[in-house]
């Protein structure tokens, strides 16, 4: 009786000390190193690679952002967002927002209806994107042909979270944010091409533009 009690307590016992040790290790030390290693070699990464504009965090490299001009009634929630047209916009996200679940870029809400190609309500929602497209993009000097609306102009991606457009769609949109900024042509389009990435160690994913940065750099060149 004695020897079973005795071997139940050392037996607790070794489980407790296991328990603390591995606490200790797994809860705390490991975690610190991890993420001083994430710190010290990837550090804006490891900060969820936000971006900095005048000195202050105006979003992530990662996540996609709106640009739309402010509500009439901010406290509608049924009103309809209106692209600020100044600025490049993304991939839809919005009440256009082909194909994706999420209708205005928020965080806890990732994913896609996935309705087929061939279903009316998206067939409808790519056609509606793609004439809304045609139509803002089209200036007095430059008619958008619909032909030339790359995909990612009406349609969303997969999370619905997409930072980047493609090459395509960001010149589909130099001559409408010339005009509406009052400058070249010309010096727009070099700022797309400045910030135009290739594929990553060239031959993965297509070339891609991040907006955020891009309007950044836009509004930069506004201020000058």
């Amino acid at each position: 009786m004695n020897n079973s009690l005795g071997n139940t307590a050392r037996l607790i016992g070794a489980g407790l000390r296991a328990l603390l040790v591995l606490t200790v290790v797994c809860g705390i030390v490991y975690p610190l190193v991890v993420t001083g290693i994430a710190q010290a070699a990837f550090g804006d990464k490891a900060n969820g690679s936000e971006v900095q504009a005048d000195g202050k965090t105006v979003g992530s490299s990662l996540i996609g952002q709106s640009y739309n001009l402010p509500k009439k009634n901010p406290d509608d929630a049924n009103e309809a967002a209106v692209p600020d047209l100044r600025w490049f916009q993304p991939r839809p996200s919005n009440g256009l927002a082909a194909n994706s679940v999420n209708t205005q870029y928020q965080l806890l809400v990732s994913g896609a209806t996935n309705l087929s190609g061939d279903n009316d309500k998206l067939i409808k929602q790519v056609t509606d994107a793609k004439a809304a497209v045609v139509k803002d993009n089209s200036t007095a000097d430059h008619q958008v042909n619909p032909a030339d609306v790359p995909a990612d102009a009406v349609t969303s991606s997969g999370s619905g979270l997409d930072p980047d457009i493609s090459p395509a769609y960001a010149e589909l949109q130099v001559h409408r944010v010339a005009e509406k900024n009052h400058l070249d042509v010309a010096r727009i389009d070099k700022l797309v091409a400045d910030h135009t990435t290739g594929r990553t160690l060239g031959f993965i994913g297509e070339p891609r533009v991040n907006v955020l940065e891009l309007n950044i750099a836009l509004r930069e060149l506004t201020q000058k």
